[in-house]
């Protein structure tokens, strides 16, 4: 898993954006399911999951992320894959995922989130 931990017990990023959202859907499903706040805990995660929302929700208040990008990033992280551009039905969703992971992306290494 990619936020394992290093030899010297410390968190490591994600190896991408992607990873990290897919995470932390993973995260806030369990949490919505009463998982509790220790799920997912032991200082393993170079983040809590609000922090990756936080990203989200700041480049959408900035208008740079749409409402439509948040959906597709909703579905398919509560799927806990990507579009597969190579499904017709997916491939608009795959270019829109594309797009909100590129804009995630340098928010997120700047947070130390991915490497």
């Amino acid at each position: 898993m990619s936020a394992a931990l290093s030899r010297r017990g410390e968190p490591q990023p994600f190896r991408s954006a992607d990873a990290a959202w897919i995470w932390t859907m993973q995260m806030l499903s369990a949490r919505s399911d009463g998982a509790g706040a220790r799920f997912g805990a032991g200082g393993i995660r170079p983040c809590d999951p609000d922090d990756v929302v936080k990203v989200l929700d700041r480049l959408y208040r900035q208008r740079r992320i749409s409402l439509a990008h948040a959906h597709i990033l909703r579905i398919y992280g509560e799927r806990q894959v990507t579009p597969n551009p190579s499904v017709p039905s997916e491939r608009g969703d795959h270019r829109m995922w594309q797009e909100a992971m590129r804009l995630m992306d340098q928010p997120l290494r700047s947070k130390g989130i991915v490497a």
